[in-house]
């Protein structure tokens, strides 16, 4: 049976929420604390990790700044952006917390770049088996 698209995104709503309060607890941060650290209103806040509201990209930036995660994470969580590919090493450039966002960017592009620069290298060598 297929899922109604209205109860998809108050499942999201829930699946967000749920993640914030998680992300929330395991930095040992209250929902007060949170919710001046991003700028966002405490019932409003409160809101989000119920499932009552969906934020908007605007608030999940907020939020992740506030949390010291990345906004990607919010993002895909809530649905606005499909799961990063990757693998192993783009997890873990990912979940450094040593490194700013921008420096994350930077070398997850270059190591798409090299992926893909050895992608087309491979499909041009000619297929030497006889």
């Amino acid at each position: 049976m297929n899922e109604n698209p209205i109860d998809k995104v108050a499942d999201l709503g829930r699946d967000i929420g749920e993640y914030i309060k998680q992300q929330r607890n395991n930095a040992k941060i209250s929902l007060r604390q949170l919710s001046k650290l991003a700028g966002v209103s405490n019932p409003y806040l409160s809101q989000i990790e119920r499932g009552l509201r969906k934020p908007s990209a605007e608030i999940l930036q907020q939020i992740a700044k506030g949390l010291r995660i990345s906004a990607e994470a919010l993002y895909v969580q809530a649905g606005i952006l499909d799961l990063p590919q990757g693998g192993p090493v783009a997890d873990a450039v990912r979940a450094d917390t040593t490194l700013t966002e921008r420096q994350k960017q930077v070398l997850l592009d270059i190591y798409e770049s090299f992926r893909r620069e050895n992608a087309a290298a491979n499909t041009q060598e000619p297929d030497n088996k006889e």
